[in-house]
């Protein structure tokens, strides 16, 4: 089971910061197919939220094929990896607003475009490698 770590002074919603580590979980592999997640009720107490903000999260997650409902069991990684019912370009726009944030950390640190584009290289290959 994933442990979920939630940054209230975040630029990102919870709800997106909740399906950002359930996406990354599923990557990596560190939630298999066919595993629960937490109902909506549990994980909303352990990480003092509304419950109403892991709804959003986990319809989210559904809907873009990544969570599928199990009747009487609750919600379940799903046992395929969609292509997210979504083109390319709509994937990639997916992706916007998490570049800006990151172009914008990496000019505040002072680190050139090649530096940036290492460390992304680095990770993905380690995210591939899991």
């Amino acid at each position: 089971m994933i442990s979920f770590r939630i940054t209230p002074g975040s630029p990102s919603p919870i709800y997106q910061q909740i399906g950002t580590q359930i996406r990354h979980a599923i990557a990596t592999g560190a939630i298999e197919p066919g595993e629960l997640v937490p109902s909506v009720r549990a994980l909303a107490e352990q990480l003092l939220i509304n419950p109403n903000t892991v709804a959003k999260a986990y319809a989210d997650l559904s809907r873009d094929g990544l969570l599928e409902a199990l009747p009487g069991k609750g919600l379940a990684v799903a046992n395929h990896r969609p292509n997210l019912g979504m083109t390319k370009a709509q994937r990639l726009a997916r992706l916007e607003p998490i570049l800006s944030q990151l172009l914008h950390e990496a000019v505040a640190l002072n680190l050139s475009a090649e530096d940036l584009q290492q460390l992304i290289e680095k990770k993905f290959a380690a995210v591939l490698e899991t």
